[in-house]
C-alpha cells in the first residue's frame, strides 16, 4: 500500500505563496474570499483575537488579488475552492498594505514620526512593486526617501492610480496595535496621544480620511482587521465607509479552525493521534462569535503549536499554552483599577462566564464602563459565546487555556493588590510534590492559607467565598504542571470543585485528587458540623461515580476553610476516614 505523502506544519508561518509552494497543509479559507466580494459595501472591517489567523488570510487577499501574480494563479490557487470557482476580480488590483504593529507611542512626536514613517514605507513599496503601471514612479520613490511627506504620498499614490487606469485593493492590519499599546500605559499622556491623533485634525484621523477620498477615485476595496473596536466609534466621522463583519454568523468561521478541519490537518501533517493523550476540545477549542454560527472554531495558534510539540518530541507540550499567546496583563490592570469591572473578572471566572451583550464599537474613554470593559474581553478572546438563553446573550471562557490566564492574571492582581502576599515558588512547588507522590495534602492547603489566604486585604474579603477560594488554590496547581487542575468537573453524580488529574506528561504521577471545598465565616461554628456532613456526603457520591470507583490512585477530601486564617481537612482513604 503506498504511502501518503506527509506535509509540512505550518507553524509560524503566514506567508500564503510560501505554505502552497513549499509543500505545508492549508487549510482552505478561501470560500470566504468569494462571500467577501459578494459583499454589498466593498469596504470592510473584522477583528479577532491575538494569533488567530489574520496574517495568512491578509497574506491570502494579497495574493489573490495581486494584478502582478496573475501567471501564478493556478500554481497557488488551482486545489483550492477559489482557484475552482474565481470570482470576477482576481488579479485585479493594486494592492496597498498597511501594518500598523510596532508603532512608538512614548510620546505624542515620537508617535507622530513612527506612524507617518509607516505610512510612507507602505505606499513607497507599493509604488515600487507596480513602478511599470505608474509614470515617474522613481522620481516618487526618490522624493519619499528623501523628504517625509505623510498623509500627501497616500494622496499623490492615489492619484498616480487613478491617472494609469489602475485599481487599488487597500488591506490594514494591525490597525488598533498603538490604540492597544496605549491602553496598557494607563496613564494622562497615553489618552492625550490617542485623542489629539484620532480625534479631529489627527493624524490617525487624516489618514483614514484619505483613505475614504480615495474610493471616490482609484481605491475600489478596503479590507481592515485587528483585535478591538476600540477605535471604530472615535473614527466614525472620518471614516464611515466600513461595514462591520466582526460578528456576522457566515463568517464565523473564516479565521479559526473547526473539528473537521483539525482532524484533516492532522492526517495531513502525521500528526499521529495515539501521542494525544489530552483533550484538545477542552484546551483549545470553544471559540463562538455568534450565537448562530454553524461551529465552533479553534485558536489556530494554539492547535498549531500543539500539533508542533507532538511532531517535535513526540508527546504533548510541556506548557498548556504557548507564552507568546498569552495576553498582555498590563492592557486589563489598568481597567480593572475600577472596582466594579475588578468583580466583573472575579464574577467571571467564578462562574466560567457572565450574562452580557456584546457591543460593536467603543471609544477608548469607555473601557471602565463595566459593559465596555466585558466586550473588550471578548474581542480579546477571554470571552467567547455561550448560548442565547430567554433572549439573553451568556458569554463563557472558551477553554481551558483561556482560563489559566485568568488564573495567572488573578494571582498578579492579588500580588499587586497586597503587598503581604507571598509566593514563595520552592515551597509552593514542593508542597504540590507531596500532594502527587506522597498523598500528603496538608502541606499545599497550609502553604496557600498562610502565604495568600491569610493576607488578604479588607478589599479581597468582601469577595470571600468557596468560589474565591478556589481561584486562590488553583493557580499554583497549575503553575506546577505535575497536574490539570478542573474546576466543575461533571460526573453523573455533581460537579467536583476541584479534581486534580496528573499531567498527560507525567503518567507517573501516584496520586489524583478530589476536592470538595466548604467556606465558613469566622465564629460560625454552628454551621461546620453540616458542613463536614455535606463534604462528606457528596465525596461518597463522587468516590461511586463510574469514572473513579475502584480505583486506588484517587484520593478524596473535603477542605473546610473557617474565616481567612483557619481550615478543617477531612480526607476519605476509601472508607478510611482521617481528620487532619
Amino acid at each position: 500500500m503506498e504511502t501518503k505523502p506527509v506535509k509540512r506544519l505550518p507553524y509560524g508561518n503566514s506567508n500564503f505563496e510560501s505554505i502552497m509552494t513549499e509543500n505545508y497543509a492549508y487549510v482552505d479559507k478561501t470560500r470566504f474570499v468569494e462571500q467577501l466580494e459578494n459583499e454589498a459595501n466593498k469596504y470592510q472591517f473584522f477583528i479577532r483575537p491575538r494569533k488567530f489567523g489574520k496574517s495568512l488570510f491578509f497574506s491570502l487577499l494579497e495574493h489573490y488579488y495581486d494584478l502582478n501574480r496573475t501567471a501564478n494563479f493556478e500554481k497557488l490557487f488551482g486545489g483550492l475552492y477559489i482557484g475552482k470557482h474565481p470570482t470576477l476580480k482576481k488579479n485585479a488590483y493594486a494592492v496597498l498594505k498597511f501594518d500598523f504593529s510596532g508603532i512608538d507611542t512614548s510620546g505624542e512626536d515620537r508617535f507622530r514620526a513612527s506612524f507617518s514613517g509607516k505610512i510612507q514605507k507602505a505606499v513607497r513599496q507599493f509604488v515600487a512593486l507596480y513602478r511599470n503601471l505608474f509614470p515617474n514612479a522613481d522620481s516618487f520613490i526618490q522624493r519619499l526617501t528623501e523628504g517625509s511627506p505623510s498623509i500627501q504620498s497616500i494622496q499623490e499614490a492615489i492619484d498616480m492610480a487613478e491617472l494609469a487606469d489602475v485599481k487599488i485593493f487597500v488591506i490594514i492590519d494591525e490597525y488598533d496595535h498603538f490604540a492597544n499599546d496605549l491602553i496598557a500605559m494607563g496613564t494622562q499622556l497615553g489618552t492625550d496621544v490617542y485623542h489629539n491623533m484620532v480625534h479631529a485634525n489627527g493624524l490617525v484621523r487624516d489618514f483614514y480620511e484619505a483613505l475614504k477620498t480615495g474610493t471616490k477615485t482609484a481605491i475600489d476595496r478596503i479590507f481592515i482587521t485587528g483585535i478591538s473596536p476600540v477605535m471604530l466609534d472615535d473614527l466614525t466621522s472620518g471614516f464611515n465607509i466600513a461595514v462591520n463583519l466582526t460578528l456576522k454568523p457566515k463568517y464565523n468561521e473564516m479565521m479559526g479552525f473547526t473539528q473537521q478541519e483539525v482532524d484533516a490537518l492532522m492526517d495531513e501533517t502525521g500528526v499521529d493521534p495515539n501521542l494525544i493523550n489530552v483533550d484538545m476540545e477542552a484546551y483549545y477549542d470553544g471559540y463562538l462569535f455568534h450565537p448562530d454560527g454553524k461551529n465552533r472554531v479553534y485558536n489556530p495558534s494554539m492547535i498549531l503549536y500543539f500539533f508542533y510539540q507532538i511532531l517535535d518530541e513526540g508527546r504533548p507540550p510541556e506548557n498548556i499554552i504557548d507564552d507568546n499567546l498569552k495576553t498582555d496583563y498590563n492592557r486589563l490592570r489598568r481597567m480593572v483599577q475600577n472596582e466594579e469591572n475588578r468583580n466583573k473578572l472575579m464574577e467571571i471566572v467564578q462562574n466560567n462566564g457572565i450574562v452580557s451583550d456584546v457591543i460593536s464599537k467603543f471609544s477608548i474613554d469607555r473601557l471602565e464602563d463595566t459593559k465596555y470593559f466585558i466586550s473588550l474581553l471578548f474581542y480579546m478572546g477571554l470571552l467567547t459565546v455561550d448560548k442565547y438563553q430567554d433572549d439573553t446573550l451568556i458569554l463563557k471562557i472558551p477553554n481551558y487555556s483561556i482560563r489559566t490566564v485568568y488564573w495567572e492574571y488573578l494571582e498578579q492582581l492579588t500580588l499587586d493588590w497586597n503587598e503581604d502576599v507571598v509566593i514563595d515558588v520552592r515551597a509552593q512547588s514542593a508542597a504540590v510534590r507531596e500532594l502527587a507522590h506522597h498523598g500528603n495534602l496538608h502541606p499545599y492547603i497550609e502553604y496557600v492559607s498562610r502565604n495568600i489566604l491569610n493576607r488578604l486585604s479588607n478589599r479581597d474579603l468582601q469577595q470571600f467565598n468557596e468560589k474565591y477560594i478556589k481561584i486562590m488554590l488553583l493557580n499554583g496547581l497549575f503553575q506546577s504542571k505535575l497536574y490539570v487542575p478542573l474546576t466543575e468537573k461533571e460526573v453523573e453524580n455533581g460537579y467536583i470543585d476541584i479534581f486534580l488529574q496528573r499531567s498527560p506528561r507525567l503518567p507517573n504521577i501516584k496520586y489524583e485528587w478530589v476536592w470538595e471545598l466548604k467556606y465558613l465565616k469566622k465564629g460560625d461554628r454552628k454551621a461546620l458540623h453540616s458542613a463536614r456532613h455535606d463534604a462528606r456526603a457528596q465525596l461518597e457520591k463522587y468516590r461511586k461515580s463510574r469514572e473513579f470507583a475502584g480505583r486506588a490512585d484517587v484520593r478524596f477530601a473535603s477542605i473546610i476553610f473557617i474565616g481567612k486564617d483557619k481550615f478543617e481537612i477531612e480526607e476519605d482513604k476509601n472508607n478510611n476516614k482521617m481528620l487532619l
